[in-house]
């Protein structure tokens, strides 16, 4: 019998002020049995600090390595935001580029793996493309604590990345690294 994806509930009040975004959201998404914790709460990351117009979990691990884990879509359903999360490969972050205009990278890795992985494979304005990645211990720390039903708040401010969940206090900050 194949396993079925859990389904998290994140009542998440988000603060970016480093991009004038304040939202509540009710966040609804499933972690796939082949998903750890620490990639889940990357994706989630990834969500809310890209939130605009548009922004969707894809069906990521369980579509087979055919979309980002989140996409962000205008008006029209074009796409002009892909998310990547973890250690994508080159082709799949140049067709993005290509498709979308605008790429980013989450990582819960090494960010050298991800940069050494990526650094010169030909992708598609690789210069304009950020890899994020949070500080150490970080993920693992956070992701220990996250309950299938969860209070999350998410405040952002000069690249620091302040987390509340259910009463728990985390912080860390942002760092951005570009490949070639």
């Amino acid at each position: 019998m194949a396993l079925t994806a859990t389904v998290y509930n994140l009542d998440t009040e988000l603060a970016d002020i480093d991009r004038s975004v304040y939202e509540t959201l009710a966040i609804r998404m499933a972690r796939q049995p082949s998903e750890t914790a620490d990639y889940m709460l990357v994706r989630y990351l990834a969500y809310c600090l890209e939130y605009a117009e548009g922004i969707a979990f894809t069906e990521g691990v369980a579509a087979g390595g055919e979309e980002p884990a989140v996409l962000v879509r205008d008006l029209t359903g074009r796409i002009t935001g892909w998310i990547e999360v973890g250690m994508p490969a080159a082709d799949r972050v140049h067709r993005g580029m290509k498709k979308a205009g605008r790429v980013a990278v989450y990582t819960h890795r090494a960010v050298g793996q991800v940069l050494a992985q990526l650094n010169g494979q030909g992708i598609y304005k690789a210069g304009d493309i950020p890899v994020y990645e949070f500080g150490a211990g970080f993920i693992e720390e956070v992701a220990a604590t996250i309950d299938r039903r969860a209070k999350v708040s998410v405040s952002v401010t000069e690249r620091q990345l302040y987390l509340d969940v259910d009463g728990q206090t985390f912080t860390t900050s942002i760092n951005e690294h570009h490949f070639a």
